[in-house]
């Protein structure tokens, strides 16, 4: 769905092109965003304005490479978006790298880069979340990686835009039960305990 930023427009590409477009990944990557949640819930039920990868802070530069020739942006906060030299190593109060084709190509693809320390992944609002990351993400029917739903409504928590409510309802039968409590128990600890989220997933039968 192609939508319009101060930056320039949005033109995603379809989900099965950017899997392709990341094979060549050495390192470990994971679809992410709404289409991370539509890949646990085996459905699309929403219309997407882009394309979120994960990939661990220190896999920058691989990403780099196997796009050779794309327009690159570092989304430096709060809100500023300027070009990724080629080199550069991006310092840790930056997330997000936006890429095109080219200068004149709308946006294709968003990078989201997360530490990664001891083996395990570690929640950028709040460092006493972690993870293993062999537990990051799943991988779909169709061999493609994507990140645990749980994790990436952590992230949705913080907003609640439509969506994000959408996501979280769509999400809730994709939950086994120690997702639900791993997610809980993170809402909780990074946002409250009176967390409309959290106060339903305490009220939902287990099983």
């Amino acid at each position: 769905m192609r939508t319009e930023t101060p930056w320039g427009p949005w033109d995603p590409p379809p989900l099965a092109e950017a899997v392709r477009l990341l094979t060549a990944l050495r390192s470990p990557w994971w679809i992410a965003g709404g289409y991370a949640v539509e890949l646990a819930v085996g459905r699309a039920f929403r219309d997407h304005g882009d394309i979120d990868v994960l990939v661990p802070r220190d896999a920058q530069a691989e990403v780099r490479r196997v796009l050779p020739g794309w327009d690159w942006w570092a989304a430096d906060p709060p809100g500023t978006l300027r070009p990724w030299h080629p080199g550069e190593t991006l310092p840790a109060a930056v997330h997000d790298l936006w890429c095109r084709p080219g200068p004149d190509e709308p946006w294709r693809l968003q990078f989201m880069l997360d530490e990664v320390a001891g083996g395990d992944w570690v929640y950028r609002r709040d460092p006493r979340v972690r993870l293993p990351l062999a537990r990051l993400g799943r991988v779909s029917d169709e061999g493609i990686p994507y990140l645990a739903p749980e994790v990436q409504l952590l992230y949705k928590s913080r907003s609640r835009r439509p969506k994000d409510e959408r996501d979280f309802e769509e999400a809730l039968p994709a939950l086994d039960d120690h997702a639900r409590a791993w997610l809980t128990e993170t809402i909780t600890l990074t946002e409250s305990a009176a967390h409309p989220w959290a106060a339903r997933l305490r009220a939902l039968p287990a099983g």
